[in-house]
């Protein structure tokens, strides 16, 4: 498939709601597989479309032991309270104190266009609240208690 350019802080699109998919065909498919090449190559845990420059609510994230990809994702449920140091591959100069949901159950869609649900803790359930927000227009930067510049 294809590596996009990472979009960076600044650019519009990152700060805008992407748009619900409404129909999972071949175009679908394929931002999935450039969002899991793009992922490698930036050894990422996580991407959403509009990082890739495109409005859509896709995302992927991998957490070394599991790979995810989901369409439409939603958090159905959330409980606790974790603090921890985030990154972003669209913010790669800062670091930041998030606090985010210990334990969270996403609902979306699979290539395929089944609906998938995850129960999610520690770092995927990080990564899945990190990537929705990218799709509401939202970055670790906008929820962080202190940022600081990466060495």
């Amino acid at each position: 498939m294809a590596v996009y350019k990472v979009v960076l802080m600044g650019d519009p699109i990152l700060k805008q709601k992407a748009k619900p998919v409404r129909k999972i065909n071949d175009s679908i498919v394929r931002l999935l597989d450039n969002l899991r090449d793009t992922l490698i190559k930036y050894d990422g845990v996580g991407l959403a479309a509009p990082q890739i420059g495109v409005s859509k609510r896709v995302i992927v994230v991998d957490t070394d032991e599991e790979y995810y990809e989901l369409i439409n994702p939603e958090i159905l449920e959330a409980e606790g309270e974790e603090s921890a140091i985030e990154g972003c591959l669209s913010v790669p100069e800062l670091n930041g104190q998030v606090i985010r949901n210990a334990r969270v159950l996403v609902k979306g869609l699979d290539r395929q266009g089944q609906e998938i649900s995850i129960d999610a803790e520690g770092v995927a359930a990080r990564a899945f609240q990190h990537e929705i927000d990218h799709l509401d227009g939202i970055l670790f930067v906008d929820r962080a208690e202190w940022v600081v510049k990466r060495e």
